[in-house]
């Protein structure tokens, strides 16, 4: 009797203890409604078991169904899910609301406590840091790197035109990115284009798979199930290639400049890793202090990382689906096509300036439009460290935020006719018209928004003009519905299918 009496207390006093934790999440959720839940599992019947492409659609469902801003549970997980364009402004426009939420936490692993996962002081005196990388006369020198790269891209693609098949444009793309990413990041050549089965090239694939399988895998979330499954071990074996390489890069750099003492030495030099001497971002990096310190070997490699990470998948889902669209819109290709023709001239070898990247403004539209549909990162998150009103709303603390940019860029509210693919949409835009910029943004937006983005559409800009001022972009014959996975990078459930056909002129 009395053992039960002591097992009754204790399940009492557990109860009382989670409902204290948990007491404002549900009086505060309870107010911002959401779907019907289940004790204990919330909402996860929603996504359970479900496929990659299926987990997107109840995602898709559950926002038509419940409106701009409502709650979601999985377990004692509390997400708040936000479409609405001032609840958005209310996140991301204060400095208060800077820390990512629980969802990063799959990416620590591979980028620690980089730039995209830091938070206070250190992200502070990263981003401070890293800033300058970005400034036009060092873009310059990314220019060179899209051409050369997007050069090897070219011939990876004339085999397609001579056998006149339809093709999977998505593996080719994803190479050259990563090819561009690692000369750009670390200033060494993996050849991803032309070794695409190499060691550091697969462990890149194995990495980002396990990332995307952890956002919509329930079992894969939580770390101590992680743990037991064999994604672990195969995440261990990925992250001894990566880190080693990056690694063995930043350790021969600084063996360099603790010898030579010198940054500016010839373009063509190299040493035996293949390092190019001119890296901005590498070198910058070392030469870098922090409180009167130089960063540790640990702190470069995790910006360096996440460079990585962020400049690869992100920009192949851009390139991708903007192929995707002008494939469907040849009047629109066509224009585009015209205006390389006068910015750039008739010379399809002509090398890319960045200041000639700049003067393509219709493909600058048309690159606005498609990240409108389709942005890269289709959904981002924020954790609410306290109690915070935004809007009339109480976002309790402890609270996962998530962001969705793809359903704001189709909301008709926000945008007319959605489905219909308009770049001029953005060349009207004007301030009169009072729109939330808020509605629009693949690159966030605020304190945190994405520092690279200006590296991101030149790279677009330079990889679609270079395709296209050699081939004319077909679509394949029989239409494919639209599918999407949409993890940490929105992908095409089936890939990006088209034909080539080689421009008259060439």
């Amino acid at each position: 009797m009395f053992m039960l009496l002591a097992v009754v207390l204790l399940a009492v006093g557990l109860a009382v203890l989670i409902y204290q934790k948990f007491a404002d999440q549900l009086y505060y959720a309870g107010k911002i409604g959401g779907p019907k839940g289940y004790p204990l599992i919330g909402n996860a019947l929603r996504f359970v078991n479900k496929s990659p492409p299926e987990f997107f659609l109840a995602i898709e469902r559950t926002v038509h169904e419940a409106g701009k801003c409502f709650r979601l549970w999985l377990g004692p997980e509390l997400l708040i899910v936000v479409t609405d364009a001032k609840v958005a402004e209310g996140i991301l426009s204060s400095p208060k609301f800077i820390d990512k939420s629980d969802e990063y936490n799959f990416i620590r692993p591979w980028l620690g406590n980089g730039l995209l996962t830091s938070s206070n002081r250190k992200w502070h005196s990263h981003r401070k840091i890293i800033t300058p990388t970005f400034h036009f006369k060092i873009l310059e020198q990314f220019v060179e790197i899209f051409d050369s790269q997007s050069n090897i891209l070219i011939d990876q693609l004339l085999p397609k035109v001579k056998s006149g098949e339809t093709f999977d444009i998505f593996p080719l793309i994803t190479l050259c990115a990563l090819d561009v990413i690692c000369e750009s990041a670390m200033g060494t050549k993996v050849n991803a284009q032309i070794h695409a089965d190499s060691e550091y090239v697969q462990a890149v694939k194995e990495i980002t798979t396990i990332i995307h399988i952890r956002t919509y895998d329930l079992l894969a979330r939580y770390d101590f199930l992680f743990n037991l499954l064999s994604f672990r071990k195969r995440q261990d074996k990925a992250l001894e290639i990566l880190h080693g390489y990056t690694n063995s890069v930043i350790q021969s750099r600084r063996r360099e400049l603790a010898e030579t003492n010198d940054t500016k030495t010839s373009d063509d030099a190299t040493n035996d890793l293949g390092i190019r001497r001119k890296v901005a971002f590498l070198d910058m990096l070392l030469q870098a202090t922090v409180d009167g310190r130089p960063l540790t070997d640990v702190e470069i490699r995790e910006e360096v990382d996440t460079f990585m990470f962020e400049g690869h998948d992100t920009t192949t889902s851009a390139i991708s689906f903007l192929m995707y669209r002008l494939a469907k819109h040849p009047e629109i290709q066509r224009k585009v096509y015209d205006e390389l023709t006068v910015v750039i001239g008739e010379d399809v070898n002509e090398p890319f300036t960045l200041s000639k990247l700049n003067e393509l403004h219709y493909l600058e539209l048309v690159i606005k439009e498609t990240l409108r549909l389709y942005p890269s990162v289709p959904f981002f998150g924020r954790k609410i460290l306290e109690n915070s009103e935004i809007e009339g709303k109480v976002i309790p603390a402890g609270t996962n935020l998530i962001l969705m940019p793809m359903f704001m860029g189709r909301d008709p509210e926000y945008f007319d006719d959605p489905l219909e693919f308009r770049p001029e949409r953005f060349e009207a835009e004007t301030s009169s018209e009072k729109v939330n910029p808020y509605r629009y943004i693949p690159f966030s937006a605020g304190p945190r928004n994405c520092i690279g983005q200006k590296f991101a559409m030149a790279e677009l800009k330079s990889v679609a003009s270079k395709v296209l001022r050699h081939f004319e972009l077909l679509p394949p014959v029989e239409g494919q519905e639209e599918s999407f996975i949409g993890e940490m990078i929105l992908r095409p459930t089936y890939g990006i299918m088209l034909s080539l056909k080689k421009r008259n002129r060439d």
